[in-house]
């Protein structure tokens, strides 16, 4: 299958791409992978993306779509793939279709994820990292530490990052909006848009995904039942 997930900050969708990709057997393409793998490999797009992601800025259509296009000529995609951080923009869109058509591997399905604007503002801003280990996170109402401030693990004081804060949450909503609304009704205009709910556990949002392509359900086992 030749899948695109779409989702604004904070409704899971880089956990669901992984998952899902996984569990289908596909190729997960993510381009801020792909960015990196690039830079480390000293490639000539790899050299274009480096100074817009140092500097925190986008990196431009031209260079994320060739990026893209350069991924998806690899022998390992032909049996499926699932597209995670691209398109972010209709330009980029109507790119995609054109490198899609090429290779005659149109997609089979773009999913949506879709929550409420309030519950991701309260999902970001409520995280808390550990200054002396980030990968110690926290979150004032889901994991929140046994003192206040103070990571249990390390005892390493906690804090929140400035992208965590609730004005740039709010700023990058917008973004998502402005940007991908676009992008959501040029798939829908191919009919192959099905928005799906971000809410709920991982795995229920993994079984409305799987019965959105027509995988039926994960059970308990990790087998699938239609």
């Amino acid at each position: 299958m030749r899948i695109l997930l779409i989702g604004p900050p904070g409704a899971g969708k880089g956990t669901q791409a992984v998952r899902l990709a996984s569990y289908l057997s596909i190729e997960h393409i993510s381009t801020g992978d792909l960015f990196r793998e690039h830079i480390d490999q000293g490639t000539e797009l790899g050299q274009s993306a480096r100074p817009h992601m140092r500097a925190g800025l986008l990196v431009p259509d031209e260079v994320t779509i060739g990026v893209i296009e350069e991924r998806l000529a690899r022998p390992d995609t032909e049996r499926g793939f699932l597209l995670d951080g691209f398109p972010r923009n209709l330009a980029q869109a109507e790119a995609l279709d054109g490198i899609l058509a090429d290779s005659q591997l149109p997609l089979d399905a773009v999913l949506v994820l879709e929550i409420p604007e309030a519950r991701v503002v309260r999902r970001i801003a409520g995280r808390r990292l550990c200054r002396r280990d980030r990968e110690h996170v926290f979150h004032v109402d889901h994991s929140p530490p046994e003192v206040a401030g103070a990571c249990d693990v390390c005892g390493g004081e906690l804090y929140q990052r400035d992208d965590d804060r609730e004005a740039t949450v709010r700023k990058r909503l917008e973004v998502y909006r402005s940007e991908t609304a676009p992008v959501v009704e040029h798939y829908q205009a191919q009919g192959l848009v099905t928005a799906i709910s971000a809410l709920g556990h991982v795995q229920e949002v993994l079984d409305r995904a799987l019965v959105a392509i027509g995988h039926g359900q994960v059970d308990t086992s990790g087998t699938s039942s239609c």
